[in-house]
């Protein structure tokens, strides 16, 4: 059948199953626009170009499909550019389709041309420059190909404004990828599964590192088995936060630079590491000449470049983590490891603060009591986004995930301005889930212009702004290292109730803890989009905290006198 390049575009998505696409129109890509509405899919039209590109990114986070963003050329195509690296750094697969000059003005320095396939070459898995329309299908089935596929990712597809106005034949089977273009799939040696097996058969403090890769097979049911029968701790990264249930005997909690200590000092201790799903971070490291000394390393990931990469590996096994699990566990025999664990556990030592049912309330109000009674509110059971900076830090120690695609968040690139957008990307792949978008004040300020698709979009999510006057992680680091020199992190913000008044949203102040769940509760029954402002202690810190390149046992810790904030702890918990 004859097809314009746009009509091929929209008959593309539709084949690959695609509800909903976040976009913003322009010249370059009118011509698909123009085509859109004569085919079933949603367009939520964003009020800036990188919110489309966090939308996308929510939506494939939260539902495990490629997510889909629509620019224009030029400024709209470079607009994305952050929320591309965003999702490259996080391996989360989507596919943005921007429009271009037409094919005889490239290289011209036309109107609105950007060379966004050389912009974005390095921030994507793949990318095309499409200038025949008998080229967008198999450039785009590719594309969709190449997203999900292996360790996922953004491609983008550029594609010239002639493109899409000349027709051609449209033949969808006859545009398949050629699956030989992407890399083999990995088949692990035998050799290099008896040696993780023999590795873990001598241990006798050994730890698992639960990564995002994790979430990413479908490997939560292996991944619980293998800990169960090996009864292996289990250490999370941030963005694996969900992938083990936070209330399972063998989680331990988060790592790293604002993990928590007994976690940070069990990898120390351990005698065997065995790595799923994760890339060995600088955050999650600190210091590599230190960085689990006494430990030997099993690395399980399917990125075969991630493998001896930051920390040199003793049996690095490339492959699909529940393919590899499903092929290992038959051949490891159930282990008891109480000795380990007891001690693990005396690490761990009197950690009240996270495991209370009410933090004490000495008449301030803390971040901490905030996501803790959000916590206790939603029963663990909302799907949180947050965005960058310290209210991210204290809801991964304080919200406690039992399931999978439960937390969303930006963790390889730290993108501030995320979690508004990727919030409402998030809500409408699932439009069951209680979703709570949990954000700074500075960072909500970068993308708050979102709002405005929130509600023409009806969009049902709840937004919690931890506000306290400051670029919170900036001035935490400018307290330590700084001398409290607090350079350009003061804000000076609006009135964020009556800004999210004017645009027809339900909002309220939140000043004192007593306020927290009548706020909390009535946000949950809105009925529609909601905003919480809770203005909360402004010179207060996360903790513990591993400054960087330090080793990962040389933590920062709360102070051991209650200074009145009532949430003193001991330095085994801290």
């Amino acid at each position: 059948m004859k097809r314009t390049g746009a009509q091929i575009i929209w008959e593309c998505l539709v084949r690959e199953g695609v509800t909903d696409v976040f976009g913003y129109p322009g010249g370059a890509i009118l011509p698909a626009y123009d085509a859109m509405l004569d085919y079933p899919i949603r367009h939520v039209l964003v009020r800036h170009e990188q919110g489309a590109a966090h939308m996308a990114d929510g939506y494939a986070r939260a539902s495990g499909k490629v997510g889909v963003a629509i620019a224009t050329s030029g400024p709209g195509a470079t607009n994305l550019v952050t929320g591309i690296a965003t999702a490259m750094l996080d391996s989360s697969p989507i596919v943005c389709l921007t429009g271009q000059v037409g094919s005889r003005l490239l290289g011209s320095d036309a109107f609105q041309e950007i060379d966004i396939t050389g912009v974005t070459l390095p921030i994507t898995k793949h990318n095309y420059l499409v200038t025949h329309a008998e080229d967008i299908a198999p450039a785009i089935r590719e594309a969709f190909l190449v997203a999900r596929s292996g360790r996922p990712g953004p491609v983008l597809v550029d594609i010239t404004k002639d493109a899409q106005q000349a027709a051609c034949d449209f033949d969808w089977d006859a545009a398949a990828p050629r699956r030989s273009r992407l890399r083999p799939a990995h088949r692990p040696q035998p050799l290099l599964y008896q040696r993780a097996v023999d590795l873990l058969a001598r241990a006798e403090r050994p730890l698992i590192l639960a990564g995002h890769g994790i979430l990413l097979s479908g490997a939560v049911a292996q991944v619980r088995a293998f800990a169960e029968r090996t009864q292996i701790p289990v250490a999370l990264t941030l963005l694996g936060i969900g992938a083990f249930p936070a209330s399972h005997p063998l989680n331990l909690g988060m790592m790293g630079m604002h993990g928590e200590a007994w976690v940070n000092q069990a990898i120390q201790q351990a005698d065997l590491l065995i790595a799923l799903g994760m890339r060995f971070d600088d955050r999650v490291t600190g210091n590599l000449k230190t960085y689990a000394p006494r430990a030997r390393k099993i690395h399980v990931d399917i990125d075969a470049a991630e493998i001896n990469k930051n920390v040199k590996v003793d049996a690095g096994i490339v492959g699909d983590l529940r393919e590899v699990l499903d092929d290992l566990l038959p051949q490891i025999e159930p282990a008891d490891r109480a000795e380990w664990l007891a001690h693990v556990a005396a690490l761990k030592g009197d950690a009240a603060v996270r495991d209370i049912q009410s933090l004490p309330d000495a008449g301030h109000l803390y971040a901490a009591h905030v996501i803790h009674d959000l916590w206790r509110a939603t029963g663990g059971n909302a799907l949180v986004v947050t965005d960058v900076g310290q209210h991210q830090m204290w809801e991964a120690q304080y919200y406690r995930h039992e399931a999978p695609r439960s937390l969303i968040t930006s963790g390889g690139l730290g993108t501030m301005g995320f979690a508004l957008p990727a919030a409402i990307g998030a809500k409408i792949a699932r439009p069951d889930a209680e979703v709570w978008a949990i954000v700074g004040d500075g960072g909500f300020q970068m993308t708050m212009a979102e709002l405005a698709t929130a509600v023409q979009e009806r969009v049902d999510f709840n937004i919690a702004v931890i506000n306290n006057g400051y670029l919170g992680m900036v001035r935490q680091w400018q307290e330590f290292f700084y001398g409290r020199r607090y350079a350009a992190t003061p804000l000076l913000n609006p009135d964020f109730t009556k800004l999210a008044e004017a645009y027809g949203i339900r909002a309220v102040a939140v000043r004192s803890r007593a306020e927290v769940g009548p706020a909390v509760a009535a946000a949950r029954s809105s009925g529609g989009p909601a905003l919480i402002d809770f203005v909360v202690e402004q010179e207060d810190t996360v903790y513990p905290m591993v400054p960087a390149g330090a080793d990962l046992q040389a933590m920062i810790r709360r102070p051991l006198a209650d200074d009145g904030d009532g949430l003193a702890e001991t330095a085994a918990s801290a």
